[in-house]
């Protein structure tokens, strides 16, 4: 259970790392505002004790991180739709390896929430890039 809340911290701090240049500017466009919400919900999930409250406890936060996307989609689908939806797609893959592994952890499980994890570093790198210039 705690490689899988490593993974999915690893693939959260990727994340963060990925998306935490915005400033609180208020001439940002609402994008900017969307990818600090999504920060501060990556750094629960990097906060999240895995001694004391399980994989489980991750479950919610992964809920609010999608709902984050779902924001940061809305607000970026005009010039970054293939961006977001590539990250909110590699975001619900990730969610349900996790679920399969944590049902059943053989091998094959774990190496899917791997691969699903560079799935949301790759897709966070993208939109960070595109990105770049705005936020």
């Amino acid at each position: 259970m705690r490689r899988y809340r490593r993974l999915l911290t690893a693939a959260a701090v990727l994340v963060a790392l990925g998306v935490g240049g915005c400033a609180d500017d208020p001439t940002e466009p609402p994008v900017c505002e969307s990818l600090a919400a999504a920060q501060v919900t990556v750094d629960h999930i990097r906060e999240t004790n895995d001694s004391e409250n399980g994989l489980s406890q991750l479950r919610p936060y992964l809920a609010q991180l999608r709902t984050d996307l779902q924001q940061l989609y809305a607000d970026a689908k005009t010039q970054y739709a293939p961006q977001a939806e590539a990250l909110r797609t590699s975001v619900d893959e990730l969610s349900t390896r996790v679920d399969t592994a944590k049902a059943d952890p053989n091998t094959e499980n774990i190496a899917a929430v791997r691969s699903a994890v560079g799935g949301v570093r790759e897709s966070a790198r993208q939109l960070r890039d595109a990105l770049a210039g705005t936020c």
